[in-house]
């Protein structure tokens, strides 16, 4: 049977933004940057026609005068490669989704059908928004060369050629456009349902671009690109843990709204994200077969996250009826939906007799649509279940395999499955919703943004300056595990691991061989001892005054 309308809808803004489709980070980046340009809010363009390669070659022709020397052949090369984000490239159906994100502007030349971002823009200002210093620092970066009052472009001399271009195109077609903040789509305040996330996106997010001024932008742009996507994945893995313990609880709890600002062991989340990361990266190891049993673990509580989001869902429903007819709990922030706190008040006693006729109705509904139920949904009617969970329960019988199916390609997506900074991988071939022989890894990309964040520390006199310093390998693990929840040299507590076995010790030996020889492959580390408390990271870049006198920051 094929539910439609509200029976079969999935998906809620109170636990995230995103709608669980496959991610592409250069999109997400460019919706965001309308969002930085118009404090939240997505960009509403007005504009003559659908752009495509040969539009911007013909610009860049047009105007010899600030294009010199560039011939039809070398224009269109550069500009299909360098220049542009393109859609099943090199294919019959090749179209343009928009710039690449190397400047503020670029999203004004997006085409908005092939460049979707799926809501994750919106998820990501909002994470950003627990620090007016994150987005401060990104519009400032992203924007450097543009007066915000009056919308004037002043390129600076060290700009390089591509962000050139994009201002150029900017200034030479703004006339045949109009930009504006979409006011349809008011900005909704996003109440994190924990607060760490967002704050550890944000804190990373400064320290990355501190580094402005020390690499190439192009470099630090896809360095951004994979810490948005890292730090979304990783608080969706959260929320796989947190969205239904919060319905076995019937709350979440305060410390998670709060942020969790205790350094002990006793502060911290317990939903905490915690993966055993294959260094080695090769299959059949025993490194590798801990990395795949993580991964097992994980994926395999996508389906009660699924069950919980449509329960979720599903009390949002009931609320939305029940204050049609002046009850149940008011909707804070003027949004047109149930927080998760305020959802699950609706499964307190005083809403029972109305909650169990709302969804006996659902659920004789479902019933009445099928002229013979499935073994499977006549099984579930014979529980006894609260009508609350025998409809919910129905409903994942029909839709739970599709939409966990969705929610695991999405998450392969922030976890860059297959691309530069992957924290996942799986043999090609394999079918995206199928979640067998994956396993954590740790690219050279990721590795490398997590160090430059890393390696960057308050000064010594409180000065609130940062600056990079050496740091030892042992410290940059603890690092990794308790500030991510990152394991390469030990298993994690927990999380589908009871303690390392004989045989694992091996393992986690070899892992971490792998890991010194991956930092040595990137230029961060040489060997000066074999003492293990004297092997240390270098900064690629100095930063600060503490790198340059070789001060030890705190």
């Amino acid at each position: 049977m094929a539910l439609t309308g509200s029976l079969g809808t999935f998906h809620h803004p109170g636990v995230s933004r995103i709608d669980y489709k496959p991610l592409d980070m250069d999109r997400v980046l460019t919706a965001l940057l309308a969002r930085l340009w118009h404090d939240g809010k997505p960009s509403k363009i007005s504009r003559d026609k659908t752009l495509d390669v040969e539009v911007f070659v013909k610009l860049f022709l047009k105007h010899s005068e600030v294009f010199d020397g560039f011939d039809r052949e070398t224009t269109a090369r550069w500009t299909a490669t360098h220049l542009l984000d393109l859609v099943n490239r090199g294919k019959a159906e090749e179209s343009v989704a928009g710039p690449r994100p190397l400047h503020g502007f670029v999203y004004r030349f997006r085409n908005s059908r092939k460049s979707r971002p799926y809501g994750a823009d919106e998820q990501l200002y909002e994470m950003l928004a627990a620090d007016d210093g994150a987005l401060k620092g990104l519009r400032e970066f992203f924007f450097s060369d543009v007066d915000r009052s009056t919308g004037e472009i002043t390129p600076g001399p060290d700009t390089d050629v591509e962000t050139q271009a994009l201002l150029h195109l900017v200034e030479l077609a703004g006339g045949q456009m109009q930009d504006r903040p979409d006011n349809g789509k008011p900005r909704t305040p996003h109440p994190p349902l924990c607060a760490e996330p967002a704050q550890l996106l944000c804190q990373d997010v400064m320290r990355l671009l501190y580094h402005q001024d020390h690499m190439p932008r192009t470099v630090l742009v896809d360095h951004l690109k994979t810490l948005f996507a890292f730090h979304l994945a990783l608080y969706h893995l959260r929320m796989v843990k947190l969205l239904p313990a919060a319905l076995t609880h019937g709350a979440t709890p305060a410390a998670c709204r709060k942020g969790h600002t205790g350094t002990t062991a006793a502060d911290r989340c317990p939903y905490q994200v915690r993966l055993f990361l294959d260094v080695e990266g090769t299959p059949g190891t025993r490194s590798a077969a801990l990395a795949e049993h993580s991964a097992d673990i994980w994926y395999g509580q996508i389906p009660r996250f699924v069950l919980a989001t449509y329960q979720i869902k599903k009390l949002d429903e009931f609320a939305e009826i029940l204050a049609a007819q002046g009850d149940g709990p008011a909707r804070s922030g003027g949004r047109n939906y149930a927080t998760l706190d305020e959802a699950l008040r609706l499964l307190g006693k005083s809403y029972a007799k109305k909650r169990d006729s709302f969804f006996q109705q659902r659920a004789t509904r479902v019933r009445d649509e099928e002229k013979e139920l499935p073994p499977e949904v006549k099984g579930i009617t014979q529980f006894n279940l609260d009508p609350f969970d025998e409809y919910t329960e129905m409903l994942m019988h029909y839709r739970g395999r599709h939409y966990r199916g969705q929610f695991v390609k999405c998450l392969d997506s922030m976890l860059l499955k297959h691309r530069p900074g992957a924290l996942i991988a799986q043999p090609r071939g394999g079918r995206g919703g199928d979640v067998s022989a994956r396993r954590f890894i740790l690219d050279a990309r990721l590795l490398e943004v997590l160090l430059q964040v890393s390696l960057l520390r308050e000064e010594a006199g409180g000065s609130g300056n940062l600056a990079t310093a050496p740091m030892r390998v042992d410290e940059f693990l603890a690092v990794l595990r308790d500030r991510y929840g990152l394991h390469i040299d030990r298993l994690p507590e927990g999380d589908g691991f009871t303690g390392a076995h004989l045989d694992d010790q091996a393992a986690l030996r070899a892992n971490s061989t792998a890991f010194l020889n991956r930092l040595r492959e990137i230029g961060y580390y040489q060997d000066m001892s074999d003492a293990y408390l004297t092997q240390t990271i270098t900064p690629r870049y100095t930063i600060g005054t503490a790198a340059r006198t070789g001060a030890t920051p705190r």
